[in-house]
């Protein structure tokens, strides 16, 4: 609290945040219901205070300056951050659909034939699930929550762990017989099936020393269908080992290799105070996996 009589004026740095945002000192006056003139008096104003050069002046158009861009990034971090809290506090954003990233076979194999008990127990919470093997951020007023697998180390992210899932090779029957592998290149004749826009077969390959070599083919095909092929036989899948464990009880998969590894689905999220939706979906996240499936 001792450092708040350093900072410059909110109205100055909520014209310069407006402007870096809007990229015209108009469209910032309009947003913030002044005259173009008072947010370049703002702007002036908010130079002077640090001694530093925000706005870069020499050419036909105004630019940020790189200390500018810098102040520009913090602010709307800030502000963000800040807006997050208030609806949050206020219930103001409780409305909007709880937004859900994850990876498409975690959507397909475990959060989607659990997701109907989350909706009978919260009918007036809807639900945007995003599957997608990109890595997205939560972010105040996009998406809530993130189920990201990884050690749980994601700068400026809040994570816990949901489940410890080690990462596994599975082959149908059909496709790979009674073969019982001790040396990962038996499976290089093979053919992979594996998720569109991941290269995980190459990767776990050369993690086991094998580069230079290549297996039989490779087919990419979006992660909801990626196990449906494995299950067909349309090649060897690397997976996590929740996703299929149904398929190593029943026999419709087979075990080859398994990483021993503490890596696993971790709950992501902003940091700072959870609106309801996302504070009701995450109870329900933990409920789900402290409760065994009978």
């Amino acid at each position: 609290m001792k450092d708040w009589h350093r900072l410059p004026p909110l109205s100055a740095l909520r014209a310069f945040s407006a402007y870096a945002e809007t990229g015209s000192v108009t469209r910032a006056g309009a947003l913030l219901n002044v005259s173009h003139a008072a947010i370049s008096q703002q702007m002036r104003n908010l130079e002077t205070h640090l001694g530093l050069g925000l706005l870069d002046r020499s050419g036909r158009a105004l630019a940020l300056t790189p200390e500018g861009q810098q102040l520009a990034d913090a602010l709307a971090e800030g502000f963000g951050r800040i807006a997050q809290v208030l609806d949050a506090l206020t219930g103001a954003d409780a409305d909007r659909p709880l937004h859900v990233a994850t990876t498409p076979s975690f959507a397909s194999n475990w959060l989607m034939p659990r997701l109907a008990s989350f909706s009978a127990a919260h009918p007036d919470i809807d639900i945007m699930i995003n599957p997608s093997p990109q890595i997205t951020d939560p972010s105040p007023g996009g998406i809530d929550v993130a189920l990201r697998y990884g050690n749980g180390s994601w700068p400026g992210l809040d994570s816990e762990m949901l489940i410890v899932a080690p990462i596994v090779v599975v082959a149908a029957p059909s496709l790979i017989g009674d073969l019982q592998p001790t040396d990962p290149e038996e499976l290089l004749k093979y053919p992979w099936i594996q998720e569109l826009g991941t290269s995980e077969s190459s990767l776990w390959f050369a993690g086991k020393g094998i580069t230079g070599l290549r297996q039989l083919g490779v087919i990419h095909v979006p992660g909801n269908l990626m196990l449906d092929g494995a299950r067909s036989g349309q090649g060897i899948a690397i997976s996590t080992r929740v996703s299929v464990e149904e398929d190593l009880r029943s026999g419709r998969l087979r075990l080859l290799f398994e990483e021993r590894e503490t890596d696993g689905y971790h709950i992501v999220t902003a940091p700072g105070v959870m609106r309801p939706p996302l504070r009701d979906f995450v109870t329900w996240l933990r409920r789900e996996v402290a409760v065994p499936k009978g």
